[in-house]
């Protein structure tokens, strides 16, 4: 049946120049391999050449008027019957395929010495965007300018347009949609530790060259949460937002959230754990038995006399640090000395002869 070029164009068979270049600009746009990321490229690249190859043949008279009464295999291979009276009435590449439009104030090419030489794609593309008043900001004069400097790579890792200044989107060119953030809850035990997380994604996809429609695809994303990594950390996926016409998708951005936990506190890259003991045990002596966040039984032996609002640090048992592997901060234990509601007189007397000697 052939290459349906019109189709691949999304324009009827009545399209004017001027309806055609329009055409391919906004697809262009979409699909020129500078201005898709390194995964999509060759998809990219594909159908670039597709649109370009669709533009060429009906943009010039002669291979458009031969494509429209003898399809794509006869204007690729030169082998077409001289015009006859029936010509017209029908389309080599199918019966969808009808000629009211073809341009019959022209003479009919001849296959002897027609010659089908397609045009390079990049060309094509320097010529439309470079010589209908900066359209596409390509540089002046034609040529391949957009090479030298014109695209740029965002933070995000997709390619966006800037023009001769780099100061941003060229004129006439698809922005990029404003990146998407999504909050990412973690708990304290899968900063301390490290975890990977699964999340499904539902986003719109614009198939500007086939369908021509907008469908929703759901992607499962992996996000991998390396240890110590803080409250605020973002996580970006290149141009995974939803895809519309002209428009770069948006990247869309995870940001680590903290969930409350239980019994510790993150400070900077410490632990903080509160720890209430008695004025018995504040004088005499304890061993603190807590459970890590990866699941330890730290025991700790408090040896020396506890002050009310007393801190102890442990070294290395607190935070791991993300950009000094095997280190961690320390855990600080912060101490709540209970003392007694009353004592009896016994009890009072008995202090006084112990403590009574005591140097403060």
């Amino acid at each position: 049946m052939g290459v349906d070029y019109y189709n691949i164009l999304k324009v009827n068979r009545h399209a004017t120049d001027d309806d055609l270049k329009k055409a391919y600009k906004r697809l262009a746009m979409i699909w020129h391999p500078d201005k898709n990321p390194a995964g999509k490229r060759p998809e990219a690249e594909a159908k670039f050449k597709q649109i370009s190859e669709a533009y060429d043949v009906l943009s010039d008279p002669a291979k458009r008027q031969i494509y429209d009464l003898y399809g794509e295999e006869a204007l690729k291979s030169g082998q077409f019957p001289p015009p006859s009276s029936s010509s017209s009435s029908r389309s080599g590449a199918g019966p969808h395929y009808y000629t009211s439009h073809v341009h019959h104030h022209q003479r009919h090419p001849n296959a002897s010495t027609f010659r089908f030489n397609p045009r390079d794609a990049e060309d094509i593309y320097a010529e439309i965007f470079g010589s209908d008043g900066g359209g596409g900001g390509v540089g002046s004069g034609g040529g391949r300018g957009y090479r030298d400097g014109f695209f740029r790579t965002s933070n995000g890792g997709g390619p966006e347009f800037a023009g001769p200044s780099g100061s941003g989107p060229g004129p006439g060119l698809g922005r990029k949609a404003n990146a998407v953030e999504n909050l990412l809850p973690c708990s304290l035990e899968e900063l301390y530790k490290g975890v990977k997380k699964k999340m499904k994604i539902s986003r719109n996809i614009y198939d500007a060259v086939g369908a021509g429609k907008v469908r929703t695809v759901e992607e499962i994303l992996t996000i991998e949460i390396r240890p110590g990594w803080k409250k605020g950390t973002k996580i970006t996926f290149p141009e995974k937002g939803n895809q519309e016409p002209n428009v770069i998708p948006a990247d869309l951005i995870f940001v680590v959230d903290e969930k409350p936990h239980a019994l510790y506190k993150r400070d900077g890259n410490d632990l903080v754990v509160n720890q209430e003991i008695t004025l018995l045990e504040a004088l005499t002596g304890k061993t603190l038995d807590l459970t890590t966040l990866d699941g330890r039984n730290l025991m700790i032996p408090l040896t020396d006399i506890i002050k009310p609002g007393g801190e102890m640090v442990v070294p290395n048992e607190g935070m791991p640090i993300s950009k000094e592997p095997g280190k961690k901060g320390n855990l600080r234990i912060k101490f709540d000395v209970k003392y007694p509601s009353r004592l009896t007189t016994e009890q009072k007397s008995d202090l006084k002869r112990v403590l009574g000697g005591v140097s403060l």
